[in-house]
């Protein structure tokens, strides 16, 4: 018999040895150092082997015990070993017309098994049970009525189809994830050991802690830095969360509003440029454009979504009367810049190589990774062994959830087009958008998206809608950028929404909060993040697309609404008893909603609609005279 400390001892080995390998190896299949050695691998042949070490990791990550063991250890290997056997033979696989052998497909049917049961550990049932569903959908859907009726498909052929066809799992989406999205979890990675978490809460503090409702107002700006390279809000909530919340708490801010407001600024930096949760990568190559035309046309709803919350945030400050923190106590910004700039540099040069060099995302990212590399060992900040470990274990580790996510997307993606569902579905929609109209069809694509996306990772979000839903908006004549935006924006917002709001959960806990009443307040805080994507739809100057004079207009009249309707949230919030108080706050909302949708009126060029904004404006400024800047000091009592 195996001795326990001997398995535990092997499991910790092959456990880091593979966290080790989705980082180094990662890295090295990114700058084609294969090629320079002289050993031809073509993508699939590479994915295979990259999935196989992530699922390995999985199943040693979350075991069914207190740790991992014999049985985690085995079902890695045989992992290991079924998926490098489609990786050993792809090359014979697509010039062999023997037929689909036992040798074929019985290692394809545990190979897709043991990667279902990696993906249930590392994300969770909901993708799980939807991917689950798919599959038997493909076994048994020529059973079902038309439309959704589709063809019988043998079980050796469709488990072959799953398995090594390159519109299935090592497909497109675990390209993008072993490459684009490996390439800024380097560089995020890198970020996060050598201290960029505390220079941007730092540089947040030292230029909004003094200011009126400040360390909420720090957290808006800290979470969208941080969270435009993390991608994820869990992450970004842990980071940034466990400085901002207290803060907030500690100035007067209600733990549910702290939490809220920390939720949502976290939740946004998945669709703030450059990375959005690595949809971007996802968005420009189904849509066949470029990155930069995505990240430019997702740039003015990312601003909005912030102007809102911090619109909102100066609201509540002024009514309640917060002030911020006392100066003695906030960094100074000189010396914030003079010891950060180690962390300003890359990302300028990522910036740089991205939309003025043209640069592949990928090679940009490790390119700025290895300038701030460079950085970290001139000033000494990230030599000790602890940060080497964070950065190659933690990296690999964050890697898992992300390959696991693509290879599943692969399923979806196979059984969509091996089925015909997704055209389906597409029909279905298309139907109910033209016996019912644009707007019905998009608030039901709406709907459909914040379902769909609960529970769900972002870059699998995306990648179920966009085959789902998408094609349908698109045929109702919504140009497809928008329509892409529109299912991404919506699928982020689950994030938000209850009844699996899990930003909202995260930061409760952190804020020792109420759950519903931080998730309640987190969705009257987006409320514009809810708006956007209509006016986007009706508007597209809003993505950019359009004259200046279109451009301009839009940037005026959302901004004048985003202004009122914050207002008015924060008079009819949910907290809100007195019947004056939400009269007006209901008057506000109304306002804000036809100044920003009086182009629908005037036309997007008009000048016609400076004067809803300007009206817009004195409603404000009328507002603001009746809260007052009243500002109260942080004392001992109001600190506790």
């Amino acid at each position: 018999m195996v001795r326990p400390d001997i398995v535990s001892t092997l499991a910790t080995g092959l456990k880091k040895t593979c966290y080790a390998f989705l980082i180094l190896g990662g890295i090295a299949w990114v700058m084609n150092v294969p090629q320079y050695l002289g050993v031809p691998i073509i993508a699939a042949e590479w994915l295979g082997v990259y999935l196989a070490v992530g699922i390995a990791a999985a199943l040693l990550q979350h075991p069914y015990g207190n740790e991992a063991g014999l049985l985690e250890v085995v079902l890695g290997v045989v992992a290991i070993a079924v998926w490098s056997w489609m990786s050993a033979h792809y090359n014979v696989w697509l010039t062999d017309f023997a037929g689909y052998t036992p040798q074929k497909y019985v290692p394809g049917i545990v190979a897709l098994m043991l990667m279902m049961e990696a993906l249930r550990k590392s994300c969770g049932l909901p993708i799980t049970v939807l991917v689950w569903l798919l599959i038997l959908y493909g076994l048994v859907g020529h059973l079902l009525p038309p439309p959704f009726q589709a063809d019988r498909l043998p079980i050796p052929s469709y488990v072959m189809y799953l398995y090594a066809d390159t519109n299935a799992v090592p497909g497109l989406v675990l390209i993008i994830i072993a490459s684009l999205v490996l390439a800024f979890i380097v560089l995020g990675k890198l970020m996060e050991v050598s201290g960029a978490t505390g220079f941007f809460t730092d540089l947040a503090l030292a230029t909004m802690g003094h200011r009126r409702g400040g360390p909420a107002k720090v957290a808006v700006i800290a979470s969208s830095l941080f969270g435009s390279i993390s991608g994820s809000p869990v992450s970004n909530i842990m980071s940034t969360g466990v400085i901002t919340i207290p803060l907030m708490k500690r100035t007067g801010f209600r733990p549910d509003q702290a939490a809220a407001i920390e939720a949502v600024a976290s939740t946004g930096g998945q669709i703030a440029p450059p990375v959005m949760g690595a949809a971007a990568f996802l968005i420009a190559e189904f849509l066949q454009i470029t990155y930069y035309e995505v990240v430019i046309a997702a740039a003015l709803p990312a601003f909005f979504y912030y102007l809102c919350l911090f619109f909102q945030i100066d609201a509540i400050s002024a009514r309640r009367g917060l002030a911020g923190l006392p100066r003695s106590e906030l960094p100074m910004l000189r010396r914030v810049l003079k010891t950060g700039w180690v962390f300003i540099v890359p990302l300028a040069l990522l910036i740089y190589l991205l939309f003025w060099k043209a640069y592949t995302p990928s090679l940009a990212a490790l390119s700025s990774a290895a300038l701030l590399l460079l950085f970290a060992f001139v000033r000494k900040r990230m030599l000790s062994c602890a940060d080497w470990s964070d950065f190659i274990f933690g990296g690999g580790a964050s890697m898992i959830p992300l390959v696991l996510i693509g290879a599943g997307a692969g399923v979806v993606v196979g059984v969509m087009n091996a089925t015909g569902l997704g055209q389906s579905i597409s029909f279905v929609l298309v139907q109910a958008g033209e016996g019912f109209g644009l707007l019905p069809m998009l608030m039901i694509t709406a709907l459909l998206s914040i379902v769909l996306g609960m529970g769900m990772p972002t870059t699998a979000i995306y990648v179920v809608l966009s085959i789902v839903i998408a094609p349908a908006l698109v045929k109702m004549g919504v140009a497809t950028l928008a329509a892409h935006l529109f299912i991404f924006y919506f699928g982020v917002l689950s994030f938000l929404t209850p009844p699996v709001a899990v930003s909202s959960f995260v930061a409760a806990g952190l804020a020792k909060a109420s759950m519903w009443r931080t998730s309640w307040s987190g969705i009257q805080l987006a409320a514009l993040a809810y708006l956007l994507p209509f006016l986007w739809v009706y508007n597209p100057a809003l993505l950019l697309q359009g004259s200046w004079q279109q451009v301009i207009l839009a940037v005026l009249t959302t901004t004048v609404a985003a202004l009122v309707i914050a207002m008015g949230m924060q008079s009819a919030g949910i907290h809100t008893m007195r019947a004056g108080l939400l009269l007006r706050g209901i008057s506000f909302i109304v306002a804000g909603l036809a100044i920003g949708l009086a182009f629908l009126w005037t036309g997007p060029e008009s000048l016609l609609l400076l004067i809803p904004s300007g009206l817009g404006m004195a409603l404000c400024f009328w507002k603001d005279l009746l809260l007052g800047n009243r500002q109260v000091a942080v004392s001992p009592a109001n600190s506790r």
